[in-house]
């Protein structure tokens, strides 16, 4: 990202602090991260959707989802972090800061699957919808509290 720098409008160079690209850049790689996790995601609901409901598959496809996206963040977006305890405390933060980003994102995916016949037949709306509703809150507390 620093590399990007350079290519700014001159209006934005005195905003793009080192700090600020930092961010950006972690910004653009958790939310990288979150594709595999919603490919993932999409992938374990309609896996199980026919087998279990579809609130079952949507609460196992966001444990999947999130174990996934929390190896590849520690192993990719927050690797220049030092990791001073075990993977599994790590993992039980990342799940437990999260929990706000879960109810976003899940609150937004039951609400779709129960009042809008097309996300009931095409889930991947309902987990798209809800992954982006929390990614942000995820993303900051990740940082903040998971990764640091």
């Amino acid at each position: 990202m620093l590399r990007l720098y350079a290519l700014l409008p001159h209006s934005l160079l005195a905003h793009a602090s080192e700090d600020r690209l930092r961010v950006m850049g972690q910004f653009v790689m958790f939310g990288l991260v979150g594709l595999v996790g919603f490919v993932i995601d999409t992938g374990t609901v309609y896996a199980m959707r026919h087998a279990v409901g579809l609130y079952v598959a949507g609460l196992a496809a966001y444990l999947t989802a999130a174990t996934s996206t929390w190896i590849c963040n520690r192993h990719w977006t927050f690797r220049h972090l030092a990791r001073t305890d075990p993977w599994h405390v790590q993992w039980r933060r990342f799940l437990t800061a999260n929990l706000g980003g879960f109810a976003i994102n899940r609150g937004a995916y039951v609400l779709l699957v129960t009042f809008w016949d097309l996300a009931t037949r095409q889930p991947v709306i309902a987990v798209f919808i809800g992954a982006l509703a929390g990614m942000t809150l995820n993303f900051n507390l990740s940082r903040k509290v998971v990764f640091r």
